[in-house]
């Protein structure tokens, strides 16, 4: 036998090669000349349909075709089918005879030929080695490679060890899963070479000659979830502790009988090594794990975590709440509940990546370091990591976890480990960064490296430094572990997310009516992905909805409710590769017709507006948000209300939850939940501190709100009011804004004296604190307020500028987390007043307190309240009544 050629000479341009079936023709862009394609079954029954056709279409162009036999299964090809060559092997009689022997009866085909293989897998049992089946495959694949030709190999899945399947899927050109979910066949494509489209690497379902990929993320999880895959054996990257720990886990499971909860003493030690190894460490949360996570729970958790560690607050969060449903009603939440595949990469990499490039040394904390010190190390630490280096064996583990996803979208979440613990939620403190997942493997993989790369950069941010300082957290162990999701939700068009998505709370903080029970809970829902239920960040809006009286809005009338609907989706967009925001009419006709039924409503005098105005497609324009069908009929309302409930009661406390939620189009619900941990919020807070039995008069009332009052009641005599007034303020530009921003944490920080306790402080601004856009508010930090004990928004400016406290978002959770007061006031509401005048005619104490700040007079207005009437400037606030006052109280008094 000849060498091997060196080089593959060009194709013939008129070698053309089918599967035989031609909708896999098209999911697979084509056969080309030098495929090697390796098909992983369960089953050899799932192989066997892929071969008939394909032998039948290379035998019906005349094709060469030579089916190696070698395995003890029954024949993939009937003897004496017509224009099969077929060629025994002898495994048995070792190796080198067995590869050469191969190569020769290839070299003798010549240019062009096609092959069938028996199963692969039993090459191993016959060597005793996977790794010398490896070898095989990494021999005969660029052979039959440089040949033009087109080779047909089966791999049972999960029967081999990475140096055979790592050797393979690195080798070939073609590789594809094949699964069966309720009686159907799918198909899994995880490599198809110098190929692309955007659905390519999605599962998709074979009917037939059809082969439709599966979108949508309930019915993939549901798919792949369920059965084996190679990447259990992440095992093998962490050998000692971890790969023995588990492996005796597993033993002892598969010992226990199916059920079992009462774990023997050798199986309950295991479990408590894998509880502190993988889980938590803290008492509180130890307790909730061993109460409802089983044995089976664990394993499955370390069998999906890449690198060691612990996983974090977020995803035990995510895990336990899981736990907990199953645990309380299994059927139920089982039909409910979208199932998860999460990945979990482990605290150690993060602390790895920091050592190996060089940015522990300046996270590090030396005695005398003082805040601003750390702040200049971190932002030198974030530069390192932004373009740090992954270990090997790490890159190699998250290319097999975004084979195994595809190309669903995806999402990289921080799961720190003081995270979403009792007592410090760390809101919207560390990043979050959705891939969308699109274009080549290599492609996906530096994308999904660097959302990686931002997550551990945001430990650093001073956001989060000023978090932890203002918690005494600055010397407690805080690795980033990272939460891996797909993303819920379907691809319509271009476009992938959910149906719906928000955040939920078990005690609702804002009763704004009687018929409002916060016990029963809250939601803050949008249409498309949830970034816009936690993020405050521009003029947009979203729904509030009491479980307790779904359809009361907050809002007094129709009108006013209209125009706080939601205008824009977050989406995912597949062909830009990016997160973008779309408005609802265009959202809208993408979703299914009964599902947008469910969603939305004609309004007719709106479309008689547009048309009147000259606007196009005035009757798409005017379908709007109407979520009343959803809200008053179905599961929707009663299954978010009996999650939040058990969480609770599980807990002990309350909860708050992240989730998506997709409406099917017969009528049912599947509800993803990403996200629970104890709610910061106050029960006594809705213990409201009384008005005064004698309101003052009209003209001692500098502010008053009828809602939202939000947070704990109060009586409380006030220090100071920083007032940053409406009409100077919008006469600034977006520089000047964040100048005044700046200025304004410089006043709370200030302190009269090391032993004087801070002032008693209320913010008063135009539209929103906190907002990223400057146009619709004063776009502080929270680390510049948050030394204030009170936040007051007005509705003045301009029209569109209206408070929203943003009840969910991270901003909002801040708030409730070191109990500031918030109130919007609404000038010319019934019960709202602000007497601009009254404040301004007090002196302006700003240029005192932030020497060379006189420039800003006439924006900022500092009030002393000596200065109004000594020891008489008081604020009033009761949550529960939603009336809030902030007056002067009578002479004399």
């Amino acid at each position: 036998m000849s060498a091997a050629p060196r080089h593959r000479p060009a194709a013939a341009p008129d070698l053309q090669f089918t599967t035989g079936l031609p909708g896999l023709d098209r999911t697979l862009l084509g056969l080309r000349p030098g495929d090697n394609v390796v098909l992983q079954v369960n089953d050899l029954a799932d192989y066997r349909p892929l071969v008939t056709p394909f032998i039948a279409a290379a035998t019906r162009e005349g094709k060469p075709l030579i089916y190696f036999r070698f395995a003890r299964h029954r024949p993939l090809i009937p003897t004496g089918h017509p224009g099969v060559q077929v060629r025994h092997l002898h495994p048995e009689r070792g190796f080198e005879r067995f590869i050469t022997t191969t190569l020769d009866h290839i070299e003798v085909a010549g240019r062009g030929a096609c092959y069938v293989f028996d199963c692969l897998s039993e090459l191993a049992v016959d060597w005793y080695s996977d790794r010398m089946l490896g070898n095989f495959f990494m021999l005969a694949c660029p052979f039959l490679y440089r040949l033009d030709t087109i080779a047909y190999f089966a791999l049972l899945r999960n029967h081999h060890s990475p140096v055979a399947t790592d050797a393979i899927t690195s080798t070939a050109q073609v590789v594809v899963d094949i699964h069966r979910h309720e009686g159907r066949r799918y198909i899994h494509p995880l490599k198809v070479d110098q190929r692309h489209s955007p659905t390519l690497y999605m599962p998709h379902l074979w009917e037939g000659d059809d082969f439709r990929p599966v979108t949508d993320s309930t019915t993939t999880t549901r798919i792949l979830a369920g059965d084996p895959q190679t990447w259990l054996q992440f095992a093998i990257h962490r050998p000692g502790p971890w790969a023995e720990t588990l492996q005796r886990a597993r033993d002892l499971l598969a010992g226990l009988p199916a059920g079992r909860r009462r774990l023997p003493p050798e199986a309950r030690a295991c479990y408590e090594r894998l509880l502190r190894m993988a889980v938590t460490r803290d008492d509180r949360v130890l307790a909730l794990a061993r109460r409802h996570f089983t044995l089976r729970n664990l394993v499955d958790i370390v069998q999906r975590m890449i690198g060691t560690g612990l996983i974090g607050g977020k995803s035990v969060g995510m895990l336990l709440a899981r736990a907990i449903l199953r645990h309380a009603e299994p059927r139920r939440w089982d039909r409910l509940l979208e199932t998860h595949d999460s990945f979990f990469i482990g605290a150690d990499v993060f602390y790895t990546f920091l050592v190996q490039n060089g940015g522990w040394w300046l996270r590090r904390r030396p005695r005398g370091c003082t805040l601003d010190d750390l702040e200049a190390h971190a932002a030198q630490a974030a530069e390192k990591m932004a373009g740090g280096v992954f270990p090997e064996d790490i890159r190699h583990q998250f290319m097999e976890m975004l084979r195994y996803f595809g190309q669903s979208p995806i999402i990289v979440r921080s799961s720190s480990l003081l995270e979403d613990n009792y007592g410090n939620a760390f809101s919207g403190k560390y990043e979050s960064v959705f891939c969308a997942n699109q274009g080549t493997p290599e492609q996906r993989l530096e994308a999904f490296m660097n959302a990686v790369r931002t997550v551990y950069a945001s430990t650093l941010r001073r956001e989060a430094i000023h978090y932890r300082a203002r918690r005494g957290l600055l010397d407690l162990d805080e690795q980033m572990a990272l939460l891996v999701q797909r993303v819920s939700g379907d691809l319509r068009g271009n476009c992938f997310f959910p149906h719906l998505a928000g955040v939920g709370f078990s005690f609702n903080p804002y009763a704004w009516s009687p018929e409002i029970n916060p016990r029963q809970g809250l939601l803050r829902l949008v249409f498309g992905l949830g970034t816009r239920a936690v993020d405050r960040t521009d003029d947009d809006y979203t729904r509030l909805i009491s479980l307790s009286a779904p359809t009361r809005r907050p809002e007094p009338n129709r009108d006013d409710a209209r125009r706080h609907d939601q205008r824009r989706a977050d989406v995912l967009d597949l062909a830009a590769n990016a997160l973008v925001a779309k408005e609802l009419d265009e959202v809208f006709p993408l979703l299914p017709p009964a599902v947008r039924a469910r969603l939305t409503a004609y309004d007719a005098d709106l479309a008689r507006r547009v048309a009147e105005s000259g606007g196009r497609s005035p009757a798409a324009r005017a379908v709007v948000p109407d979520l009343d069908a959803l809200l008053t009929a179905g599961e929707f309302v009663p299954a978010l209300r009996d999650l939040l409930r058990t969480l609770e009661d599980a807990y002990q406390h309350p909860v708050d939850i992240e989730f998506t939620a997709n409406l099917q189009p017969a009528g049912g619900l599947r509800i993803n939940l990403l996200q629970c941990r104890p709610f910061q919020v106050r029960i006594q807070a809705a213990a409201a501190a009384p008005l005064l039995h004698r309101p003052p008069p009209a003209r001692d009332i500098l502010l008053a709100s009828r809602g939202p009052v939000i947070g704990q009641g109060l009586a409380n005599a006030v220090d100071r009011i920083v007032f940053v007034v409406p009409a100077e303020y919008a006469r600034l530009g977006t520089q000047d804004r964040y100048t005044v921003a700046r200025l304004i944490g410089d006043i709370t920080r200030h302190r009269p004296g090391r032993h004087t306790p801070p002032p008693f402080t209320v913010l008063v601004a135009p539209g929103r604190w906190g907002t990223q856009s400057p146009s619709l508010g004063v776009p502080v930090s929270f680390s510049d307020i948050n030394r204030a004990q009170v936040l007051v928004e007005l509705a003045v400016m301009h029209a569109g500028l209206v408070p929203d406290i943003s009840l969910g978002t991270h901003f909002f959770n801040d708030l409730v987390e070191i109990n500031m007061l918030y109130l919007g006031v609404f000038p010319g509401r019934a019960g709202n007043r602000y007497a601009e005048n009254r404040l301004l005619a007090a002196p302006n104490r700003l240029a005192k307190l932030v020497p060379g700040a006189k420039r800003w007079e006439k924006v900022v207005h500092v009030i002393e309240g000596r200065d109004l009437r000594p020891g008489s400037l008081f604020l009033h606030a009761d949550p529960v009544a939603q009336r809030a006052s902030l007056h002067l109280a009578p002479a004399g008094s």
